[in-house]
């Protein structure tokens, strides 16, 4: 692939189908997509085989740190706004385990805007120490995880 191509794969990956240039709220657009990655893809994948499914969100995990990587040499800026595939993965981690019901989706979805912007530790110590790809993703993992024991706690309750 040419470079112009793969710098164009790289954009529309990193800002999770263009959503991250949401003029308002990017995070909370890329978290949209991530719903519907939910719907379509891990929650099915889930319910086929718990382990294929964490087994396919590892690499896709490891793939987007690459992207965030080269994302954030194209926008010139680390953590770019417009760059949202963690936050994409990050509904996917949010949900797993959970179920894929449209009331639990978004009460998932709450809780990790909560939890990204909030950013309890470790997500505020990867967000503020690390400087690459990896540190893109993983403080929206560890806001993820978060969000995914508080959703399973209340999905017990009720």
């Amino acid at each position: 692939m040419t470079a112009p191509g793969m710098r164009a794969l790289i954009i529309f990956f990193a800002t999770g189908i263009y959503s991250g240039y949401a003029p308002i709220a990017p995070g909370t657009a890329g978290s949209v997509v991530g719903l519907v990655v939910v719907w379509l893809v891990f929650g099915p994948l889930w319910n086929h085989s718990p382990a294929l499914c964490l087994i396919v969100f590892a690499i896709a995990f490891a793939i987007a740190c690459w992207i965030c990587d080269r994302a954030e040499k194209i926008f010139d800026h680390h953590d770019d706004s417009r760059i949202v595939i963690d936050e994409v993965l990050g509904m996917a981690a949010t949900m797993f385990g959970n179920p894929i019901a449209f009331g639990w989706l978004m009460l998932g979805f709450l809780l990790f805007r909560v939890a990204d912007v909030v950013k309890p530790w470790p997500a505020s110590w990867f967000d503020r120490r690390m400087r690459n790809g990896a540190g893109v993703m993983l403080d929206d993992l560890a806001a993820a995880i978060y969000a995914n024991i508080v959703l399973r706690v209340i999905v017990r309750l009720l």
